[in-house]
């Protein structure tokens, strides 16, 4: 039943995204669609409250449980950025906004945009093994919230190989834009 939660919330996600950008871009109705965007952690405090009423009531912890504090977690420490590249694309598509800027692909400013990354999914790593040691503490018993602590295994573990193969690999071998990128950029200055 929770992973349907999950699912649903996730759902809701994306049709309260959708909806606010819609009322607010093409009805231009602002506060409406700000009010609508505004609901979109409400689908995440609905997740948690299920979550933990479900490992209140004596239940053993289960893989779904883990999955929601993952969810929760990344959606803290992401949600507002996928709300804002979205609604940056909405307005420039359909209110004639300026056009969204590109992620840099070579050099420093990759190696920066990915530890900028890592270091927003390092805070959804901590709230998400935040919850997990909570969601033991609820349970009261470790054999039972065992679930929860393979959990907190997992997300280290894609965190670490996260680190190794997208900032430290960034930084420490970073790509250089191709020739007719470079070409065209220092034509540029010499204008």
């Amino acid at each position: 039943m929770l992973f349907g939660l999950i699912v649903a919330c996730e759902v809701a996600f994306w049709v309260l995204l959708g909806a606010g950008l819609a009322v607010r871009y093409l009805l231009r109705m602002r506060r409406l669609g700000g009010l609508l965007l505004l609901a979109v952690p409400l689908v995440d405090l609905v997740l948690l409250v299920a979550s933990v009423a479900d490992l209140h009531a004596g239940g053993r912890a289960e893989f779904t449980h883990g999955l929601a504090a993952a969810y929760l977690g990344f959606t803290v420490a992401f949600g507002h950025d996928m709300v804002r590249w979205a609604d940056v694309r909405f307005a420039h598509r359909y209110a004639g906004g300026p056009p969204p800027n590109r992620r840099k692909r070579y050099g420093r400013e990759r190696a920066r945009y990915e530890w900028h990354a890592w270091g927003k999914a390092m805070i959804g790593w901590a709230v998400a093994c935040g919850l997990l040691l909570a969601g033991v503490v609820v349970i009261g018993d470790l054999e039972r919230g065992a679930a929860l602590l393979a959990w907190a295994g997992r997300l280290t573990f894609a965190m670490v190989v996260w680190l190794v193969f997208w900032p430290l690999a960034c930084t420490v071998f970073p790509t250089r834009a191709p020739v007719d990128d470079r070409a065209a950029h220092s034509s540029g200055r010499q204008n």
